[in-house]
């Protein structure tokens, strides 16, 4: 049998969508509950996360992209300037 509106309608009445909830941090910073802090790396009051070595690491891995874009030729001097932009 065919619906009608209406009953389509209270049918959709829970599909809509919520905001996600946050969660202040130690350091003052907006995270998701029950999750580590993306900018200190704590959690629960204990830092499980090393943000430094996080950024070293990054760092090295975008470098090394970068060399090997330019050695198969695939990298031009524009972006070469968007990637370091971005990382900044």
């Amino acid at each position: 049998m065919r619906r009608n509106r209406s009953q389509t309608a209270k049918r959709r009445s829970h599909h809509a969508l919520t905001a996600a909830r946050l969660a202040k941090c130690e350091c003052g910073a907006l995270r998701i509950p029950h999750h580590a802090c993306r900018k200190c790396g704590k959690y629960d009051g204990r830092v499980v996360i090393d943000i430094v070595a996080r950024a070293k690491r990054d760092a090295r891995r975008a470098k090394k992209r970068q060399t090997e874009l330019r050695e198969s030729g695939q990298a031009t001097e524009s972006t070469a300037e968007k990637a370091t932009t971005a990382q900044a």
